[in-house]
């Protein structure tokens, strides 16, 4: 008899432990997907990059002291993007004094983007997102791909504004259009 309830006490202290390993496993796996889109009026999500440098750096907290503007491009160094960085390059004076930090988005790693951020002089932060989790969120995933846009963020992390898609030449103007609205 005592053998017996030895027994059933066993079976249900494993039964418990595989309820919690259950428990941890979905835990786990719900940390790792990406919050719902990201539309006009949702906040930056939390979220932690690598930035040019390759350094953490947390999403949400971008918009914190400033507002935001983040461009993404398909691949860095290439002729579209590169006319797309250079406009936001140009223009970052005019952003900055709006009371907006400029960021630029892609799935290369922060080496590719470190030489081209040398390259091109720019002067803001580059953002590696190689698994795409903040691109997909943004809206801005075409299968394996990266559509060009840009999407602004008003101070405190809000979205105010997004182009998707919208061509290498427009991009800078158009924000600086949109942030001169705002000031």
């Amino acid at each position: 008899m005592q053998s017996l309830q030895r027994s059933l006490l066993r079976r249900r202290a494993r039964q418990r432990q595989r309820k919690r390993l259950l428990r941890q496993i979905l835990k786990t796996l719900r940390l790792r997907r990406f919050p719902k889109s990201i539309d006009i009026g949702d906040t930056l999500p939390t979220l932690t990059l690598k930035n040019e440098k390759d350094e953490d750096l947390e999403i949400s907290t971008l918009a914190a002291e400033k507002g935001v503007i983040l461009f993404l491009v398909p691949k860095a160094d290439t002729p579209g993007c590169t006319t797309q960085a250079c406009g936001f390059r140009d223009s970052y004076p005019d952003f900055t004094s709006s009371g907006f930090d400029v960021y630029c988005l892609s799935a290369d790693a922060p080496s590719a983007q470190s030489k081209w951020q040398t390259k091109q002089e720019l002067p803001y932060p580059l953002i590696s997102d190689p698994k795409r989790s903040l691109i997909k969120a943004l809206g801005a995933a075409s299968g394996a791909k990266t559509l060009r846009s840009h999407f602004i963020f008003e101070k405190g992390g809000k979205l105010v504004e997004k182009k998707n898609p919208v061509k290498p030449a427009d991009s800078p103007k158009l924000a600086l259009e949109f942030v001169k609205t705002l000031v």
